[in-house]
């Protein structure tokens, strides 16, 4: 079994997608409502939007949509996406540019748990979270 998220955006998710796919890597898939099935179902200011895009970066998926015309878009609430970074010079780039025009919440930092660890909003409204775990262990 496997556990991916799927975040919605509201009109802006092939932007956001490509960004992600410049600063993560991974091969990017994206399905506009104009090239879905749907097509003729959809009205035609609504047809660039994305039905579905997905982020394969390795064995990982990061998938994701416009909202449905006509929905009410809230923003990603009550969740971060997290990243475990390969070693702190990952760390430190995935901080610079994922929260490039972004906010944020808590600086990259060592803490207890881990060498380096941020949480950020980056320009799209998705709330990340880098941790570098390196030879810090969780207490006993």
């Amino acid at each position: 079994m496997n556990i991916h998220a799927y975040l919605i955006f509201d009109g802006n998710c092939a932007e956001a997608f490509r960004f992600y796919q410049q600063v993560l890597g991974g091969e990017l898939q994206v399905m506009t409502f104009g090239d879905s099935p749907a097509c003729g179902d959809v009205a035609p200011e609504h047809r660039d939007h994305t039905m579905h895009a997905c982020l394969c970066v390795g064995d990982q998926l990061l998938m994701a949509s416009d909202c449905m015309p006509g929905d009410d878009h809230e923003g990603v609430k009550g969740c971060h996406m997290s990243i475990q970074a390969d070693d702190m010079a990952h760390a430190e780039r995935l901080y610079r540019e994922l929260g490039a025009q972004g906010s944020v919440q808590m600086e990259l930092q060592r803490t207890f748990w881990a060498e380096g660890f941020a949480m950020l909003t980056d320009r799209f409204g998705v709330p990340w979270m880098i941790n570098y775990s390196g030879d810090c262990q969780p207490p006993a």
